[in-house]
């Protein structure tokens, strides 16, 4: 025992064990562990390790694991418990791989256990394409789903991280795709406060999270990946963050390259290192050995970086014995079990938002319902319920095939394409070859299912060879190709009509709301969607899913897709009137929200206060219900949000069932941010809404809900607090 070195003392802290490995290492061999792919240092025991893997909704890019519903479908479900069991799902199947593949000397990309997800990115404008990996446009929403994610992530254990995860891309950073590698976000002080920092700071804050990322673009000027502002200022000095940086993939050959702030090689990677970004995916970091012979950057300041991530690597367990590490034991046979198939297919469920349903027109009625038409280019596709970021799941089921299970025997299901889902026509046919059969289905049956919307090929990243448009952003809200005249064609037949919408983003359906029949937007609900969709059609439950985003009658509405001032954007700054807005969902049951109860007409600053509210499900199915709390400052200073999102809680009731919901609001959550970006507690009137969806005028007309109001009044003194 006395002759182990103290990297390999586990009485120690991890910290300290990290200096002394680092101590005993080479310059050469210092900068080698700070690429993604660090080679092995076989004299001390340092294993060969690739620090790129991805788990968005699943293990991504390894071989068969649980699918999940893209992000932003679990974004929609509005349940931080969800998210949690579903992250805690994807960390053991990273476990069970991980040391299953190092049995067999497997240490490739996408092998490891630093999971590059939650991506907490604001979600503020609806063309971008990376949109769906997110968790939508709201900060507080974002904030608490990001923070049970990367809790599911890293585990519960007190010495090691069950995984490492990295909130990505910090910050501000939400598009245009095409120009990533060159752009500029410009972004007033206020909206970074307000806007583009909650989510992170929430993650590093409540639950520490191992990583972050950086973004590829400049913000205010500054390189995100070698930004002071950003990773020294905010990030270590006023938050206090103690894990590792990561740059985003090449991101630092931009530094030179597109972003022009260097000249060259070593200057860059110079740059990044002194301000914090520890690790380079990529190949960039080769050049800080010519960087410190220049002298550009200090061994010292190489040293901080690399022992940061050796700490990162010992909190995973890799220098301890496997008996040692809880999580070391977790057995191959976890990964893609049936259970972890259910909890998705349970996730994809609550994750489905109904959208329109005239006059009853769902659930459907097996024993009623002979013959089905299902239409649509999204109607047979794997694609469309993976999105990006996706691992391979052991079985699929499209929408298609969950109805054709889910109908009564004898019942005949129709199936059509109708048309590419972009394409202006399939191979050497003429253009809209498959309007034909599509009609003569539509016309035979009972219900027409008709699944359009987009795919992982219509929206996702730059440079993924499976976008193959507006580098990964979306032009309009329009549905492409020949869809939406496939659409109107359809209805043409009289038939009842049920959309569903399979995307990871808003669309302007101004016709389809005006003319069909029932909307369900499904965004890419995973491997298990099909049933899913099929259960929800056929009432197997009642519709929960809300909004994570608003859905815009057009993007002639929008202000430059450049321009990340939050004036006329998302829910809290938008002028005009949404088609669908951010928080509205619609249910088969029906819910009585009595008179909301404030614990104290008057406060001083600095105060808390709870506020209830009695629950009644009056309808004639068991549902959950998505109670949502929105607080407005009517008497701000300086331009505030309309109201915010600040409160939720999912509720589950049996038909004439009440309950009682509570909510606590803090004082952070009643300060407002101001053009400086301080942190302000101003005395003055707030009003309190408590409903299943925004207390705006189109969310109620949509719902025919009313909202449970009260207001309070905030005295005392002016006071500053901690961001």
């Amino acid at each position: 025992m006395d002759n182990i070195p103290d990297y390999l003392n586990k009485d120690l802290s991890f910290e300290a064990r990290a200096k002394d490995l680092v101590s005993r290492m080479t310059l050469e061999e210092k900068v080698t562990q700070m690429l993604h792919s660090a080679p092995a240092i076989p004299r001390l025991g340092v294993r060969a390790y690739n620090w790129w893997n991805e788990a968005l909704h699943g293990v991504a890019r390894a071989g068969t694991a649980t699918m999940f519903p893209q992000a932003i479908g679990m974004a929609a479900t509005f349940d931080e418990e969800l998210l949690y069991k579903a992250a805690d799902i994807i960390s053991t199947e990273g476990r069970a791989k991980y040391h299953e593949a190092l049995k067999h000397d497997d240490t490739d990309i996408y092998k490891g256990l630093t999971f590059w997800a939650p991506n907490v990115n604001i979600f503020r404008d609806p063309r971008w394409g990376r949109g769906h990996e997110t968790y939508g446009e709201d900060p507080y929403l974002a904030g608490k789903l990001g923070v049970a994610f990367v809790k599911g992530l890293q585990g519960n254990d007190d010495k090691y991280l069950k995984t490492a995860a990295c909130t990505k891309h910090f910050a501000v950073h939400s598009g245009p795709e095409g120009e990533r590698h060159s752009f500029n976000a410009v972004v007033s002080r206020k909206d970074m406060y307000e806007t583009y920092l909650p989510a992170f700071k929430e993650c590093v804050k409540k639950a520490g999270v191992e990583a972050v990322m950086g973004a590829y673009n400049r913000t205010n000027g500054e390189p995100c990946c070698g930004s002071k502002t950003l990773l020294k200022d905010i990030l270590r000095d006023q938050w206090g963050f103690k894990g590792h940086v990561t740059s985003d993939c090449w991101a630092i050959k931009d530094f030179h390259e597109n972003h022009m702030v260097t000249k060259t090689a070593p200057e860059s990677a110079a740059l990044a290192v002194n301000n914090g970004c520890d690790l380079n995916c990529g190949n960039m970091y080769i050049n800080l050995l010519i960087a410190h012979k220049e002298g550009l950057v200090t061994e010292a300041q190489i040293d901080q970086s690399v022992v940061r991530l050796m700490t990162a690597r010992m909190k995973l367990g890799m220098f301890d014995d496997d008996k040692d590490v809880p999580y070391a034991s977790i057995p191959f046979e976890l990964n893609d079990c049936d259970r972890h198939r259910e909890f998705s297919l349970e996730l994809a469920k609550k994750s489905l938002v109904l959208l329109k349903n005239a006059s009853n027109t769902l659930p459907m009625d097996r024993e009623r319902v002979k013959t089905i038409a299902v239409i649509g280019p999204n109607a047979d596709s794997r694609n469309a319920l993976a999105g990006n970021y996706s691992g391979t799941a052991s079985r699929y089921t499209t929408v298609l095939e969950g109805i054709q299970n889910a109908v009564k025997p004898g019942t005949r299901v129709y199936y059509s394409a109708g048309c590419h889902l972009f394409k202006e026509k399939p191979g050497l046919a003429a253009p809209k070859n498959f309007f034909g059969e599509a009609v003569a289905m539509a016309q035979r049956s009972d219900a027409v299912v008709l699944c359009l919307g987009l795919d992982a090929t219509l929206e996702g990243e730059q440079g993924d060879v499976s976008n193959e448009y507006a580098g990964g952003d979306k032009s309009d809200l329009n549905l492409p190709g020949h869809q939406q005249e496939l659409l109107e064609t359809i209805c043409k037949t009289g038939k009842p009509v049920i959309l569903v919408l399979l995307s990871g983003s808003a669309l302007a359906v101004n016709w389809a709301h005006e003319h069909v029949q029932a909307i369900v937007q499904a965004w890419y609900p995973g491997a298990e969607g099909g049933k899913a969709v099929a259960s929800l059609l056929f009432g197997e439950f009642s519709p929960s899913g809300r909004l994570p985003v608003t859905f815009y009658r057009t993007s002639e509405e929008l202000p430059d897709f450049c321009d990340y001032s939050m004036r006329n954007r998302t829910y809290r700054y938008m002028e005009n009137e949404a088609l669908y807005p951010f928080g509205y969902g619609l249910s088969y049951s029906n819910f009585e929200y009595g008179e909301l109860q404030i614990d104290r007409s008057k406060l001083n600053t600095g105060e808390e206060f709870s506020c209830r509210v009695t629950l009644k499900n009056t309808g004639k199915y068991e549902a959950d219900e998505i109670v949502q709390l929105y607080l407005e400052d009517v008497e701000a200073s300086v331009e505030v949000p309309r109201w915010q999102l600040s409160g939720i809680k999912r509720v589950h009731l049996l038909p004439g069932e009440t309950t009682e919901v509570s909510f606590t609001v803090t004082p952070r959550q009643m300060a407002l941010i101001d053009n400086d970006g301080g942190c302000i507690l101003e005395p003055g009137r707030f009003n309190v809404y408590v409903s299943g969806c925004q207390p705006d005028r189109r969310s109620l007309e949509l719902t025919g809900n009313k909202t449970a109001r009260g207001s309070f009044e905030l005295a005392g003194n002016r006071l500053e607090l901690e961001y």
